[in-house]
């Protein structure tokens, strides 16, 4: 395999990608660089599924506590800072692996990124004022009038698609494909994702992560973070809040929780199924009696279906 191609394992929020991470990580000696735009944050650990340290004693780790809560981080500055990881990576005589569900930090990272036009401020102002708060529904529909390629994204790039369409007359997507910088690196992927059983896998995992201390780690940031803090729209964490702040009982922020976290897997999905090209990605089920062996197969750059 060319030194330079880099391996990303991808796929929907708790679709088992971090497990099979560390275990290919592990036998192979790379250092796992994640690409999730939540475990950047510091602090912000129990609800964005963060390796665990004994976890990261087992296997090196880069894009993981970067920045702080109030801190605004962008998939062009986790691009560029990857870039470092990878040649620090590299330098050192190990592989670098990609991990992580978020579709724009991988795009950035492996099709380069684009210059945006420049915005006048007082305009994006005024318009932030009106779209700011509506519903992501009513986003995704007006998105789908002025740039419906990306319709299916998520609240913030919604947001971002239908600013740049209203206040520059064109498509982001269009930009994305005309201005695009070119990558540093080939990139092969591995999509995992199980099927019907993700269902059941976002259940599972939010009761061990509610169990497992969630509510406390709310607790303690809520004390030092303010309430403006980007990192608070991590998937679950206003529900967590409702939760310790009493306005909602156990049952109704987890039956919450559950509902936004497969409404985000459902988007992913749709990102990963018509984002990637086909020739260079392998899909894969941790369902699959030949599970290991596909990623065997996968790791060592064999053409694999």
């Amino acid at each position: 395999m060319d030194a330079a191609e880099l391996r990303v394992i991808c796929g929907p929020t708790a679709a088992g990608k971090s497990t099979l991470a560390l275990a290919l990580a592990e036998r192979f000696g790379a250092t796992i660089i994640s690409a999730d735009s939540r475990q950047v944050y510091r602090g912000f650990d129990v609800g964005t599924a963060k390796p665990s340290m004994a976890d990261r004693t087992r296997v090196p780790h880069r894009g993981i506590d970067v920045v702080e809560p109030e801190e605004r981080y962008s998939a062009a500055r986790w691009s560029a800072a990857a870039g470092g990881w990878i040649a620090e990576v590299l330098a050192g005589g190990r592989v670098p692996l990609i991990v992580g569900g978020t579709g724009l930090y991988i795009r950035a990272l492996a099709a380069g990124m684009f210059d945006e036009p420049p915005l006048d401020v007082d305009r994006r102002e005024r318009l932030g004022g009106v779209i700011a708060d509506l519903p992501t529904d009513a986003l995704r529909r007006w998105c789908a009038m002025v740039d419906p390629a990306l319709a299916h994204l998520g609240r913030t790039q919604l947001l971002r698609a239908i600013e740049i369409a209203t206040l520059t007359g064109q498509r982001l997507s269009d930009l994305q494909r005309r201005t695009a910088r070119p990558a540093l690196h080939p990139v092969r992927y591995l999509v995992v994702d199980p099927g019907p059983v993700l269902a059941a896998r976002i259940d599972a995992r939010t009761d061990a992560m509610l169990a497992g201390g969630w509510p406390d780690e709310v607790r303690r940031l809520s004390a030092r973070v303010p309430a403006h803090a980007p990192a608070w729209k991590a998937s679950g964490y206003a529900w967590v809040q409702a939760l310790v702040n009493g306005t909602v009982d156990r049952a109704t922020a987890r039956e919450r929780i559950v509902i936004e976290t497969r409404q985000y897997a459902k988007r992913q999905r749709t990102w990963f199924r018509h984002q990637l090209p086909a020739g260079s990605t392998v899909r894969l089920s941790p369902e699959d009696p030949q599970f290991n062996r596909i990623a065997d197969g996968w790791w060592e750059g064999e053409r694999v279906t």
